[in-house]
């Protein structure tokens, strides 16, 4: 990993990258109207040896030029020896909000009253965490590419995410207010952490949840034994500064709590992952859609090794497993060779419950292009196509290039193995029917 000051160097050139070269506006596909933003806020945590003097100096003159903001932001010593930071956030526990309790940037949908997206994210930020984004010592430095959340069942577009990138530029540690009803807990998570390959793990994920409105619990039951939990890319958050809501129902501060008895233990299994999802002791695992945005980042960053880091989604039972991994064997290889032979690949979201995917643009039978025609991504996961970079105006994605083909060989894979499983059922209850004759 490189060292502090390097870091921040490269902290430095990212962000203005992204001011002088912004991602274009992603237009609302036809029949959907909702539009969200999220807000990555980063600040730069001063070390023990590099303390500044002066904490009120370190905000940059607010009527100069975003570029200008930055370099004298950049120049300071404690800045360039100190330890960039993002902030997320813990989702509190709600019922029936598909994302309760995961791990998230400040942000929500739209409201009539914003002026724009960015209107939207900085409202959002004030409201979720009590950090106001408009102030002197903070800078709005740009956005990451926006895409069409939709739901991963179907070809129905949700919505438009726009993230926008903020850096505060104060020494000193926000005050924050969180709303009980919408957070449960904020995370300051150093981006030397998030780049770190021993943080890489998996989210398991209960897929047989999408079967509560068609069987209800049984078919959930015969649906996680048949086939496991899905396994999706994730990074285990290790925060450097943590507030909990105390204002939660419930709230019990995190290390006080009674291990969990052999009745909410079997509940948890029954339930899946959302039954604990709020429950404090659980690791902070960022994955999904958070990922997804903060992966578009974190690839501009050295040691840029965010997109071979990153794990194809597979299913914990050992023989669909083995399945998957053969019939992807070659395409995996040859999507991750066209990825290696990209100049500045970038990742894409990832997700067990919505499917993260751009406005493409193609070309329609008349000659026309249509930059309002929506893909599925299937089983959760979705892809992001960009232009390849030697097009000076756009960036190529290096997890949907991977993706290219691979949920088309799962979907094949997971009907081999229901036949497998069917003809081997078969033949033991023939077997013990024989068996039972025999025994008569």
């Amino acid at each position: 990993m490189p060292p502090p000051a390097s870091l921040a160097q490269s902290l430095h050139d990212v962000l203005a990258d992204l001011h002088q070269r912004p991602y274009p506006h992603v237009p609302n596909p036809p029949s959907c109207k909702k539009r969200a933003s999220v807000a990555l806020i980063l600040r730069v945590r001063p070390t023990y040896n590099h303390w500044p003097d002066a904490p009120s100096l370190s905000s940059p003159d607010s009527s100069a030029s975003v570029q200008q903001q930055l370099d004298t932001f950049f120049s300071q010593s404690w800045v360039q020896n100190g330890e960039p930071e993002a902030i997320f956030i813990k989702r509190a526990s709600r019922v029936g909000d598909r994302w309760t309790g995961h791990v998230a940037l400040p942000g929500g949908k739209r409201d009539p009253e914003d002026v724009d997206d960015k209107a939207a994210a900085i409202r959002e930020a004030i409201e979720e965490i009590g950090l106001d984004l408009t102030t002197s010592d903070c800078i709005h430095v740009g956005n990451l590419p926006e895409r069409v959340v939709t739901s991963s069942w179907g070809t129905v577009p949700l919505m438009v995410l726009c993230p926008y990138v903020f850096l505060l530029t104060s020494s000193d540690s926000p005050t924050l207010r969180l709303q009980p009803t919408e957070v449960a807990s904020t995370h300051w998570v150093p981006l030397r952490a998030l780049l770190s390959p021993s943080l890489r793990t998996v989210e398991h994920v209960d897929m047989s949840q999408r079967l509560a409105n068609m069987g209800g619990l049984m078919s959930r039951l015969a649906y996680r034994s048949l086939m496991g939990y899905m396994q999706f890319a994730a990074i285990r958050l290790a925060p450097t500064e943590s507030l909990q809501c105390s204002s939660t129902p419930g709230y019990v501060p995190e290390g006080t709590r009674p291990s969990a008895s052999l009745l909410e233990r079997w509940k948890s299994w029954c339930l899946g992952s959302q039954a604990n999802s709020s429950s404090q002791g659980q690791p902070l695992l960022l994955w999904g859609l958070t990922l997804g945005i903060l992966a578009d980042f974190l690839d501009m960053l050295p040691p840029h090794t965010a997109v071979q880091l990153w794990k194809y989604p597979n299913f914990t039972a050992l023989d669909l497993r083995l399945l998957i991994n053969i019939l992807t064997y070659r395409l995996r290889k040859h999507n991750r060779n066209q990825v290696k032979s990209g100049s500045r690949p970038n990742n894409t979201a990832v997700d067990s419950q919505t499917a993260a995917l751009p406005v493409t643009e193609t070309t329609t039978s008349h000659g026309d292009h249509d930059r309002n025609q929506v893909g599925i991504g299937g089983l959760g996961v979705g892809r992001y196509y960009g232009s390849s970079d030697k097009d000076p105006d756009a960036s190529t994605y290096a997890v949907g290039i991977m993706l290219r083909g691979y949920y088309d060989r799962v979907r094949a894979a997971i009907y081999i193995f229901l036949a497998w499983r069917i003809a081997l059922g078969s033949a033991a209850a023939i077997y013990a029917w024989k068996l039972l004759r025999r025994l008569k």
